[in-house]
């Protein structure tokens, strides 16, 4: 059958047959139970499941938002605060009609959205699931919470199926995702997903207080300027939207295999902090 033929589902599927579901594009067959870079096969594998209280406000309101951890990343960030789920892949493995029943277990407890944690090496059976979660009344918004590390060919085909994209912009210069992400071509991968997460919801909508659709870039501020947090606000005030919503964020502590590292061995600069929020609020930006 030929691709335009195809639902966005099955066209989907079809990429994880040689495996370029994203940008690292290692072409395995994880329908044949082989594993890339992410280190899981086709099946879902979940670590987690609640209402979360620790997202952004829009996110958050009285209800949570119904996170959903996913283990395993197409990232490998020596500084992970979540290296059990991402690199050493906690979690159980579950089926897509398990998926849908958990979507609809959160909406039943009132959460305000299904926030899908490092979704990017999942995306296609989060879209089998959602489909089977919308049929059986899932109404919520669909957040997909990446480290930003998504091709606009997947992207595409999410197209429908997200409502809110929370992408990271983790890094502007090359040498430095390659040395603390294994990912050099990050920054250019990056900027063109957010243009295409843009294109798609446009700037974040707030409804009484809650995001309903659209784009909400978070960046987290390392230590010794290693982010290039600047130039990553210039380029989304000026290339994604003025206003796009920003949490610039300043929780990084040392953890995994940061601890020790020259530069990331210890908390950022306040001032590094200070200085980029200021930045982003002279250019407009919306800031969490």
């Amino acid at each position: 059958m030929g691709a335009r033929y195809m639902s966005a589902v099955d066209e989907a599927y079809e990429l994880l047959k040689s495996c370029r579901v994203c940008p690292r594009r290692c072409g395995v067959d994880r329908t044949a139970g082989q594993v890339g870079f992410c280190g899981v096969t086709h099946r879902l594998r979940v670590a987690s499941a609640a209402p979360h209280f620790g997202e952004e406000a829009p996110l958050v309101g009285s209800g949570g938002s119904g996170t959903i951890f996913l283990s395993g990343c197409n990232l490998a960030c020596i500084f992970c605060q979540n290296y059990e789920i991402s690199q050493f892949r906690e979690g159980r493995v579950i089926s897509i009609d398990e998926m849908a029943k958990i979507m609809l277990a959160l909406q039943g407890r009132r959460c305000h959205n299904i926030n899908f944690v490092s979704p990017t090496h999942f995306a296609p059976q989060i879209m089998a699931a959602i489909d089977s979660a919308r049929e059986q009344g899932l109404r919520l918004p669909i957040v997909y919470n990446s480290g930003g590390y998504d091709s606009v060919e997947m992207l595409r085909l999410l197209e429908g199926y997200v409502d809110i994209y929370m992408p990271d912009a983790k890094y502007w210069d090359e040498s430095t995702a390659e040395e603390l992400s294994s990912a050099p071509d990050y920054p250019e991968v990056m900027r063109n997903a957010l243009k295409e997460m843009h294109r798609q919801v446009g700037d974040l909508v707030i409804e009484e207080g809650i995001a309903t659709r659209g784009l909400l870039v978070r960046h987290l501020v390392l230590p010794g300027g290693l982010a290039g947090s600047m130039e990553v606000i210039d380029f989304i005030a000026r290339e994604i939207s003025p206003n796009t919503y920003v949490n610039v964020m300043d929780q990084y502590h040392p953890c995994y295999k940061a601890r020790g590292h020259p530069v990331l061995g210890a908390r950022p600069d306040p001032q590094l902090i200070a200085d980029a929020r200021r930045r982003a609020r002279a250019l407009g930006l919306r800031l969490d």
